[in-house]
């Protein structure tokens, strides 16, 4: 019996293996748009629902400080030139900032729990439930200042520590003296601290910042003030110095080198504090404390 013809042999089959269900590619996760990184930043909750940390979203940016503290946040929202960002009160601080600074306020107050202010201010920081964002404040021209008043002017010559500029501030405003004078280097900038320690005087007290303190000086004198410098060794005491007919502009160096050649040498005059020899020198916020109540009082 003869066997049927043989097909012509087409291609081969792979050989079946068993089926195993393909995993989906991973889908890249889209790119966060500024707006989303902004509103997380706020606080909003993401897709997991967490929220970015207090002390993620309560940092300084950068140009911005936080002003902490009642006299001094009051004093911030009071001052029209203060640009303002964020005001954070407990509700406590809110009753008490409302009756000593009647609404309505630059902006809206956060409720916010004592315990958040911990996580975006110094340790030490007395802040009675009060914290307001805030950008620095201009520096004032002197001429404007000379406009406006014939008060007392200091001059600040290499005095950095913020705090002291921040006490001398208070002094200033306590007695009644037309303006701070600094230099743009060699000086500090307005810093939380020197914020603190002015409580609220450096948003009541115009700052001006010069480029030549010698200058300045100068420019003094030909307004008509008499320039004094305060130096430890000066024969003269401040008090038998000054001048009854024409305002009294006042140099104060710093604390461990004093007044510079350059300053001592433009200045009307060199006067001193009468302090006993049981102490080299006084602190410089101190001493201009002392000096400017001299200067104010009558007699």
């Amino acid at each position: 019996m003869s066997r049927p013809p043989r097909r012509p042999e087409g291609p081969r089959r792979p050989a079946r293996t068993p089926f195993r269900a393909a995993s989906a590619p991973a889908t890249p996760a889209p790119e966060q748009r500024p707006q989303d990184r902004r509103e997380a930043a706020r606080g909003r909750p993401d897709a997991a629902g967490e929220a970015a940390p207090a002390r993620d979203r309560d940092r300084a940016e950068g140009g911005t400080l936080w002003l902490y503290g009642l006299h001094t946040v009051a004093a911030a929202l009071a001052n029209p030139r203060r640009r303002n960002r964020r005001l954070l009160l407990t509700a406590e601080a809110e009753q008490a900032l409302a009756a000593r600074l009647p609404r309505p306020w630059p902006l809206q107050a956060e409720r916010a729990e004592r315990g958040r202010f911990q996580t975006f201010l110094p340790e030490d920081a007395v802040h009675q439930g009060a914290a307001l964002l805030a950008e620095p404040l201009p520096p004032v021209p002197l001429d404007e200042v000379l406009a406006r008043s014939r008060g007392t002017v200091l001059l600040l010559d290499q005095v950095t520590d913020p705090r002291n500029v921040g006490a001398i501030l208070r002094s200033a405003a306590a007695f009644g003296a037309a303006a701070v004078v600094m230099q743009d280097r060699n000086a500090p900038p307005e810093t939380s601290a020197m914020a603190r320690a002015a409580v609220g005087a450096l948003d009541s007290v115009p700052v001006a910042r010069e480029v030549n303190l010698a200058r300045t000086i100068q420019t003094l004198q030909k307004a008509g003030y008499w320039v004094m410098g305060l130096a430890g060794e000066a024969r003269e005491e401040l008090a038998r110095a000054r001048p009854r007919d024409r305002p009294v502009a006042l140099v104060l160096g710093a604390e461990d080198s004093g007044l510079r050649r350059l300053q001592r040498e433009t200045c009307d005059e060199l006067v001193r504090l009468p302090i006993s020899g049981a102490v080299e020198s006084l602190n410089v916020s101190v001493a201009a404390a002392v000096a400017l109540y001299e200067l104010a009082r009558e007699g």
